[in-house]
């Protein structure tokens, strides 16, 4: 799941960026309205954490525009303005949910994974296919009932995968959702971390779930 961020202090910037990345989710990160309108316009993202006391552009212009464009990505809007009048503005210009600073990063994870589940009509924490689980909570990746040890890259794959059975990803949906913006679209790192986690769900396991379509993609599918 890839996500963008854009906050105008950097320490909270970075701050929520490690965590979430400790966390498997793709970050980029955008230090300005007009930046975070671009790369909100441009980018496919399941998620946008907008400030709304942003330099250039501010957060609920922002906010506006994308929605104008119709970008339908869920965005939770993060500031220190803590009024009612300012969340139901936020809220009425189109924003999905509303935390104000200080927060606390388990409540900022929490309305993310609420946001996430929403944006995919979903309200289950496991996925599955076949004798192979993904718990979105835990982390914990089981076949067979026996645990399966991934780095961070290769969960992030993995869910990937799984929330798009049966769909052919190509190499550059791939790369839009599980790497972030300064990702070199001309190497063959997706590939090398495919047949990484192939190896680890697939290759001591007679059924075979994770696959390749030569010169287009990869399908997960039983």
């Amino acid at each position: 799941m890839r996500i963008l961020i854009v906050e105008d202090e950097k320490k909270v910037a970075a701050f929520i960026k490690k965590g979430l990345e400790e966390e498997t989710y793709a970050v980029d990160v955008a230090y300005d309205g007009e930046d975070g309108l671009h790369m909100g316009l441009e980018n496919q993202y399941d998620l946008i954490i907008l400030d709304l006391m942003l330099p250039v552009i501010d957060g609920l212009n922002v906010l506006s525009r994308l929605r104008e464009k119709k970008v339908e990505t869920p965005i939770l809007l993060l500031t220190a303005k803590d009024s009612v009048e300012d969340k139901v503005t936020g809220l009425n210009t189109g924003a999905d949910d509303y935390l104000t600073k200080p927060f606390a990063f388990s409540e900022l994870l929490a309305r993310i994974r609420v946001l996430l589940r929403r944006g995919k009509a979903e309200t289950k924490t496991v996925l599955q296919i076949k004798d192979l689980t993904l718990d979105l909570v835990s982390h914990k990746v089981k076949r067979n009932d026996e645990e399966i040890e991934l780095t961070g890259k290769e969960y992030s794959l993995l869910e990937y995968f799984m929330r798009n059975q049966g769909k052919v990803l190509t190499r550059t949906m791939i790369a839009e959702h599980v790497w972030d913006y300064n990702f070199d679209t001309f190497t063959n790192v997706i590939d090398v971390y495919v047949n990484h986690l192939r190896k680890k769900i697939d290759k001591s396991y007679p059924e075979k779930l994770l696959h390749t379509l030569r010169g287009v993609g990869y399908i997960m599918k039983e």
